[in-house]
């Protein structure tokens, strides 16, 4: 049985703990990198043992079309599935979430129409800036196109792989099953997603769908050694948001939060209005959050993990992450390597960096990379932001347990 222990809290609501599973310890604050095809894209699963990397998050909806959940499950589970080894245990921590933010943002992100909705957009959540999608024609050959959503009811979704137009369903009794063969440590149960631009009574209607789905999943789930978590919505709506945060604070031992919100401020007070409303003895997890500021300000209001492919996803374009004084509010603590003015530059990404990519290669040979395009200009440039995320935690975790987290937090964001 997974388990939550808070080992100290800071003089405000930051706070240090540790998730215990069968795979292994995640120690909080801990910033999950996405796996969604159950690889952190351009890293394999040695990359992300040297880094010191505890926990990767997958995707049900994706791994579900391809390879399929039975195909995992009989190679031993996600983690031996993707060689994601520990010295001591035969696999490390994994989660996944459940699959119902791709239906909807991947149909709505495709500008697919919803038959069953219409005018209605994905969650809010925010997994930071898009690449290119892939045309139709690419299916065959592994481009991701969006799916088409026939059918959102009571029941659950409706829709056409954008693999093979085959035509297949989630519902939070499938969701489940699909997170129990994979086998993940942490999975997350079946939600309905608002629209930001929802007003109350359609964000009303779908956080009834949503608790009637949370419920139905609670009831699917027979795995004793996975921590199934109840997430939140009520958009912008405050009474919303409190009613959700009551039902999933009763009903889960660990809490999600997701959902809609209109702007960073907002999503703080969500954040604050949660942890300040649910039992503060269980694990939270903030789903798509993955900017420096947003960070360090929802670890000091209570959060415990949180996930984005931010890291790897900027990486691919060439945006590398570097810490103060270099990196800032203003530059969003990045800047872009395939800019000429690096062409010649013998300095390394990030001079307060000992990664393996700071300590071997220029900012002048990766520029090079990325202008020619060598696919190892992703590997580079992924490996050093996963690394600069990973160790961030780690201070982070240090000077909480310092009493030291507003000092740092200070630092980084004066």
């Amino acid at each position: 049985m997974a388990t939550f222990k808070i080992l100290k809290r800071s003089k405000g609501t930051a706070r240090t703990g540790e998730i215990k599973t069968s795979h292994g310890i995640i120690h909080t604050p801990a910033f999950l990198p996405v796996g969604t095809m159950a690889t952190v894209k351009a890293l394999d699963s040695q990359d992300l043992n040297e880094i010191g990397v505890e926990a990767v998050l997958a995707n049900t909806y994706h791994l579900h079309l391809r390879p399929g959940e039975e195909i995992i499950k009989k190679q031993g589970g996600l983690a031996k599935f993707m060689a994601w080894n520990g010295p001591a245990c035969a696999g490390r921590p994994t989660m996944t979430d459940s699959g119902g933010f791709q239906v909807f943002s991947l149909g709505i992100g495709g500008d697919v129409k919803l038959l069953s909705a219409k005018g209605r957009s994905s969650s809010g959540r925010k997994d930071g800036p898009r690449e290119r999608p892939a045309s139709p024609k690419t299916a065959s050959r592994g481009g991701d196109i969006a799916p088409m959503v026939i059918k959102i009811n009571d029941r659950g979704v409706v829709f056409r792989s954008p693999f093979d137009g085959k035509l297949t369903s989630l519902t939070p009794e499938s969701s489940i099953k699909i997170q129990e063969d994979l086998g993940a440590d942490l999975i997350v149960g079946f939600d309905d997603l608002e629209s930001p631009r929802a007003n109350y009574e359609e964000t009303k209607k779908s956080l009834e769908r949503t608790n009637r789905w949370l419920a139905r999943s609670k009831k699917a789930h027979h795995k004793k050694d996975q921590l199934l978590y109840g997430v939140t919505h009520g958009g912008r709506f405050t009474d919303l948001r409190l009613e959700s945060i009551k039902f999933v604070d009763q009903n889960f031992s660990v809490v999600a939060l997701g959902g809609a919100h209109q702007d960073k401020q907002n999503m703080y007070e969500i954040v604050e209005l949660t942890t300040t409303n649910s039992d503060p003895q269980k694990p939270r997890h903030m789903l798509g959050v993955g900017e420096i500021d947003d960070i360090l300000n929802i670890i000091s209001l209570g959060i415990d993990t949180f996930d984005c492919v931010i890291p790897t996803r900027l990486a691919r374009m060439g945006e590398i992450f570097v810490s103060p004084p270099i990196g800032n509010l203003k530059n969003r603590f990045r800047f872009n390597i395939t800019k000429g003015q690096w062409a010649s530059s013998s300095l390394a990404l990030d001079k307060n960096c000992a990664c393996m990519v700071c300590e071997n290669y220029t900012r002048a040979y990766i520029n090079h990379l990325f202008r020619t395009r060598e696919l190892l200009a992703y590997r580079l440039a992924t490996y050093h932001n996963v690394y600069f995320f990973t160790k961030l935690m780690e201070k982070v975790r240090t000077a909480i347990n310092d009493g030291q987290y507003a000092k740092l937090k200070g630092r980084w964001l004066k």
